[in-house]
């Protein structure tokens, strides 16, 4: 069934000639993102295809949340790596709001290519980078590292909406706990001293994330904090 809002936004978005086959893919649950091409992200216009994440509203929180700690602790044109980037929407907003130096990474060219045409839309100077998290290597020291990884396990049921959204973004092997615990295991050999680590995990995934966090940065501040739904959401690890 599709919602008179959905239909809305074909009548309003959707060419005439096309709009009968679009209502088609709605009733199969086809994202309605996908057939308009774009969203609002905080005030920034992303492109989406099927080729990345439809961003969520759980990662403007994120960005929004990372941007008070990075003025809480006195963080100064920082240098930032965004691992996983999608389609772009964390650096570019970050790039849009603070003076930064962003560098975003994937694994997946395809993703880069929408990323790459959301920079230049947004007037954004973001260095890509094609490479997977695991493989990701750097002489160059950052200050901030922020992620929202593949995080759901790959037994979980999850909304039939994201089976047209790339699995390879969604779900993540050891319980949806592989990328943190990758990520967290070689994150200082590229962080300065003095850093953040942000990431938007599952929500029953807090207590383990934060385990791994305090074997690797025992001396962090660690914080837990909760979605609009009330729901662990995302972990920030501030090294002073």
């Amino acid at each position: 069934m599709v919602s008179d809002f959905d239909k809305s936004l074909v009548e309003k978005y959707i060419p005439v000639n096309k709009q009968r086959k679009a209502l088609k893919k709605l009733e199969k649950n086809y994202p309605i993102q996908y057939l308009v091409g774009d969203v609002d992200f905080y005030g920034c216009k992303i492109l989406v295809n099927k080729n990345v994440l439809i961003p969520r509203f759980e990662t403007e929180s994120l960005v929004d949340k990372l941007l008070s700690y990075i003025k809480k602790y006195n963080f100064t044109n920082p240098k930032i790596i965004d691992m996983g980037t999608g389609s772009g929407c964390i650096s570019i907003f970050l790039k849009k709001n603070i003076d930064c130096d962003v560098l975003a990474i994937d694994k997946s060219l395809k993703a880069l290519k929408v990323a790459k045409k959301n920079a230049k839309l947004n007037n954004t100077d973001i260095t890509f980078k094609h490479i997977s998290i695991e493989k990701f290597k750097s002489t160059e020291k950052f200050d901030i590292l922020v992620s929202n990884p593949p995080y759901i396990d790959i037994n979980d049921e999850v909304d039939i909406k994201t089976k047209y959204e790339p699995q390879m973004a969604l779900f993540a092997p050891k319980k949806g706990l592989y990328f943190y615990e990758v990520i967290l295991n070689n994150a200082k050999s590229y962080l300065n001293d003095k850093n953040i680590i942000a990431f938007e995990i599952g929500y029953n995934e807090g207590k383990q994330i934060i385990k791994i966090a305090k074997e690797k940065f025992p001396n962090a501040d660690i914080y837990l904090e909760k979605d609009l739904d009330n729901k662990d959401r995302f972990i920030f690890i501030v090294n002073k």
